[in-house]
């Protein structure tokens, strides 16, 4: 039976929601405020929680569990989309376009998110040992050595794989299977078949025209079905965001995190040294660093509340296009490459860090030249097929690691604090994606500055498409 606490929590909850729903019939307010305003009312709710009855309680427990429909759900609804997005994305690219720049646009794209995952990799190293990290100084409780065995375990799972497996991993031998979602390259696999189906679309449009056509038109008439269902469920993002945030300061662990603050504040400072060197990359080919936060604010909201690249694919492509200017067949190469390569924070930033972390505890210096080049190539390299949702990172430093020849079980000690960094690395990721589609549409020249300067493009339009 539903206790009095919790039905009162619930009713508190259903009327922020309500309060949501009256700034968008009554108030007005913009998209990008409402989720804003989301996030701020989701932080101050879980505080009050957490502060009334204690993170592990059963009250908030169950309150979470309802709250949970709304957050979960939306999360889950976004997760719903990305396959079916990525599919229509990428082929609609190759069909709607010169196929012969494919090759090339691709080739720019990927070549961007490597460099800045590079550049990620020197930032999280550098700041790593600024702060004088060192994994032998924490001590590891029973839930870290745990982990820390867990860890071990994955990696001997992983190693059993070689490069050359993973990359043959990314031709499906079942497509629909990789429509499906499953598998650990399912994205990437998903990427190949759709690239496939559209080279084989515009290859017969000479020998067969008419089927060419008639596919055409059937697969941009599903790319506007899915399109369509995105905004669908775009329109209760400033709910998700709400419901995510207070499930997420209403069970944080505040002592865990004091004990592992110092990881936590040279983690938050290398992602905020790398937003930085993203606008000064936006500056470097002349736009505005400034308008760009403005309108992709709500994006890289969402990526920090909900923790996945993969699942706020919709809301990047949507910006890039309808906010941005980016040409479609960019936006969806370079949105789409950004949750499985080269991601700035879970790929790039972390697995340096740890290494510079855990090295001393090992004897190694990793403050040496010869270690941080190797280092950074490593990390930049190791980037490709990350994937973009809750535990990648994970991965990725089991990669990094092994091939530093450092012990991964050392990893298990920072899982008591692993959801609060992982909210930053994912905006960080997501914002790489953005950069990266925006850097590239520039040089080919495909970028439309006059709507990317535009303070009310993608504005009133959207809010129109997104009334709920």
């Amino acid at each position: 039976m539903v206790s009095l606490h919790v039905l009162l929590n619930v009713l508190i909850m259903l009327g922020l929601i309500y309060g949501m729903v009256w700034m968008k019939r009554k108030g007005h307010y913009s998209f990008t405020v409402r989720v804003f305003t989301a996030l701020i009312l989701g932080i101050l709710y879980g505080v009050i929680l957490q502060y009334s009855y204690g993170a592990t309680s059963s009250v908030v427990t169950e309150v979470n569990t309802w709250v949970g429909l709304v957050g979960n759900g939306y999360v889950r609804l976004l997760k719903l989309t990305v396959i079916p997005l990525i599919f229509v994305a990428i082929t609609s690219a190759i069909i709607n376009q010169d196929s012969k720049n494919l090759g090339k646009k691709a080739g720019i794209i990927i070549a961007i998110l490597l460099i800045t995952t590079g550049i990620a990799a020197a930032v999280g190293a550098g700041t790593g040992g600024a702060f004088g990290l060192d994994a032998s100084s924490i001590q590891a409780g029973t839930q870290e050595t745990q982990a820390g065995e867990k860890m071990e375990t994955k990696l001997v799972d992983f190693q059993q794989k070689t490069i050359q497996d993973q990359l043959l991993e990314i031709i499906p031998t079942n497509p629909f299977y990789a429509l499906t979602g499953q598998g650990s390259n399912a994205t990437l696999s998903v990427v190949f078949f759709a690239a496939l189906v559209g080279i084989a679309t515009v290859g017969i449009r000479k020998t067969k025209p008419e089927s060419a056509e008639l596919f055409t038109k059937f697969l941009n008439a599903l790319h506007d079905v899915v399109m369509r269902i995105v905004t669908i469920v775009l329109r209760l993002t400033p709910y998700g965001v709400l419901a995510l945030m207070t499930k997420f300061v209403s069970t944080s662990n505040v002592s865990e995190i004091l004990r592992l603050l110092q990881f936590v504040l040279a983690s938050y400072t290398a992602i905020i040294i790398m937003f930085v060197i993203h606008m000064i990359i936006l500056a470097g080919f002349g736009l505005n660093p400034l308008t760009y936060l403005k309108k992709s604010a709500h994006v890289l909201t969402f990526a920090f509340t909900s923790r996945t690249s993969a699942g706020t694919l919709p809301l990047t492509v949507e910006a890039l296009t309808d906010r941005l200017g980016v040409s479609k067949g960019i936006a969806n190469l370079a949105a789409t490459f950004g949750t499985s390569i080269g991601q700035n924070g879970c790929a790039g930033i972390y697995p340096a860090m740890l290494a510079v972390m855990i090295a001393p505890a090992v004897g190694i210096d990793p403050m040496t030249p010869a270690f941080l080049l190797k280092l950074v190539v490593v990390v930049a390299l190791s980037s490709f097929g990350i994937a973009g949702v809750g535990g990648g990172a994970t991965f990725a430093a089991l990669t990094v690691l092994s091939i530093m020849g450092l012990p991964v079980g050392l990893v298990g000690l920072l899982i008591a604090i692993e959801p609060l960094i992982d909210m930053a690395r994912t905006a960080l990721n997501v914002s790489d994606s953005m950069v990266t589609g925006l850097v590239s549409s520039k040089v080919l020249h495909e970028l439309d500055t006059e709507k990317y300067n535009d303070k009310n493009s993608g504005s009133s339009t959207r809010d129109t498409a997104l009334e709920f």
